[in-house]
């Protein structure tokens, strides 16, 4: 051990430069030598309250286009934080190679000491290794592209015009969580070669439209002929509505079909960080406070700055009750980290109950590398599914309620019983199941032989439809790209019963 290592790092909360480096220096052997944490090369950034506000406004992303929606979050922001009705983030943290943490210039020296484990290992390690990100993300050539992104939508604004560029954009915006592949059908996006490729997308983009619409059928022979070979032309039916927009938009210029890229790209790579939400926090938490306690046990760092950390991360994962008069919901950085102290309780000290119910988990005696593994290859809803333990279900008092609609009485479906806890468990990793958060909608056929109109359809699970006010502002944003009207058909999943319809009309000026 270095002759150093029982000195602490600091003694107050100020820091400067060299200090900050010192502390990155102490964290480092921890993290990748004893933890065995597998990490892309971190780049440190220190920035403002002011520049935090604006990465807020722009999704956390370091270059990211223009557009009015990023000025109005950023006053939002701004003025919640001026009147202290909302703090803000010690850290972001951006999935890219180099890992880029932002860490606030506010911060004492503990507080930094605790957001460079946090973020520039805790999650640098969850990005790398998680294999949802590995199978949607591309942190090589993330920054690259959004180079590419913001200087080609300022282009665009120069060309066509700004109202023209924010048409298309806003339209997008309003499609972004239906423009992703949700099941892997392609091998990882090279967004590297993304800029260079543009050139080449659009001599394929003009020669897919002149084949697909160009020979249009036409008559009342051809409306009942070949729908099977119209489908597989059209690739339908096709989730990623911007995907097929891109494809197939019959009116869209060539910029529009790529800035309509641009922002289903954007949208894929945030696509596993809503599936991970738990996770991700739990397994940074987790890290941060093996290595915060590590570095106190070798006196790195003061009695009083573990308190000060001890305060700070009490708090981060603190668990409101349901009865409390404060529970929204389950705090991301709580459960996660709650269940990953548990799998370490389960690894090192197991009742006959964890035997039971972990098999060869339980005493393995080795929590990081189950944990690591975990990290690894699941997701929060297979994560809760597997993982949460009787013992956890008991401590945080968690129970299932059920409340249809059509019962004047609410009734506890599952208590704590071994059929309660695996209800319990179903019930709550459920909540995390993008299925279950998002609706199924798809784009089913295209009618050709007639008006053009696109049709959709909703599979509705149990019973909850879309918002009306909603389904009208998505749908009209829909038919402005498309051209043509746009129809919605809500269908449950399981019957097949058509519940309800919707329909949308491009407005005229819109592509002026």
């Amino acid at each position: 051990m270095d002759a150093c290592a029982d000195m602490p790092l600091f003694t107050g909360s100020d820091w400067d430069f060299a200090l900050v480096n010192r502390i990155y220096e102490a964290i480092e052997p921890i993290a990748v030598d004893e933890m065995k944490l597998n990490v892309y090369p971190n780049q440190l950034e220190i920035i403002s309250s002011e520049q935090m506000l604006d990465a807020y406004s722009s999704v956390g992303m370091p270059l990211f286009y223009k557009h009015w929606s990023f000025g109005k979050q950023f006053v939002t922001n701004e003025m919640l934080y001026r009147k202290g009705l909302r703090g803000l983030a010690y850290e972001l943290v951006i999935n890219s190679n180099p890992c880029i943490s932002y860490i606030m210039q506010e911060n004492s020296a503990m507080m930094q000491t605790l957001v460079i484990a946090h973020a520039a290992f805790g999650h640098n390690h969850f990005f790398k290794n998680n294999y949802l990100f590995r199978q949607w993300t591309d942190a090589d050539g993330i920054l690259d592209y959004l180079e590419f992104a913001k200087r080609y939508i300022a282009q665009c604004e120069e060309r066509h015009g700004q109202l023209a560029v924010e048409r298309v954009l806003d339209a997008a915006h309003a499609l972004m969580n239906q423009g992703v592949h949700r099941y892997p059908r392609v091998r990882p996006r090279d967004l590297r070669r993304e800029a260079e490729r543009e050139a080449e997308r659009q001599a394929y983009r003009e020669s897919i439209y002149d084949d697909l619409w160009r020979t249009v059928p036409v008559g009342a022979k051809a409306a009942t002929a070949g729908r099977g070979e119209r489908l597989a032309t059209l690739g339908l039916p096709q989730e990623n509505i911007l995907y097929f927009l891109e494809k197939s938009g019959p009116r869209l210029e060539a910029w529009q079909r790529e800035i309509l890229r641009i922002v289903r790209l954007i949208a894929q790579y945030f696509y596993p960080q809503r599936q991970t939400k738990a996770m991700n926090e739990g397994a940074a938490t987790y890290t941060h406070y093996r290595i915060m306690t590590t570095l106190h046990e070798r006196g790195q760092i003061t009695d009083g700055a573990f308190l000060e950390f001890l305060q700070s991360h009490t708090a981060v994962v603190y668990q409101p009750t349901y009865d409390s008069g404060h529970f929204g919901s389950f705090n991301p950085y709580a459960l996660g980290f709650g269940i990953m102290t548990d799998v370490e309780r389960i690894c090192m000290e197991p009742t006959d109950e964890d035997r039971e119910w972990f098999g060869d988990m339980a005493g393995s005696g080795d929590p990081l590398e189950v944990l690591k593994d975990i990290w690894a290859n699941y997701r929060d809803e297979s994560f809760i599914s597997q993982f949460l333990s009787p013992r956890m279900i008991r401590e945080w008092r968690l129970f299932k309620v059920l409340d249809r609609e059509n019962d004047s009485e609410i009734r506890v479906d599952a208590i704590h019983d071994e059929r309660g806890y695996r209800r319990i468990r179903r019930a709550l990793a459920r909540e995390y199941d993008i299925g279950q958060q998002e609706p199924d909608i798809q784009v089913v056929d295209v009618d050709l032989a007639g008006d053009r109109t696109l049709m959709l359809e909703h599979g509705v699970l149990n019973g909850v439809l879309l918002d009306d006010g909603d389904a009208a502002m998505v749908l009209q944003n829909l038919a402005n790209l498309w051209g043509y009207e746009v129809a919605l058909s809500e269908v449950d999943a399981e019957s097949r019963k058509a519940l309800k319809s919707h329909r949308a009309q491009p407005r005229g000026d819109w592509m002026r």
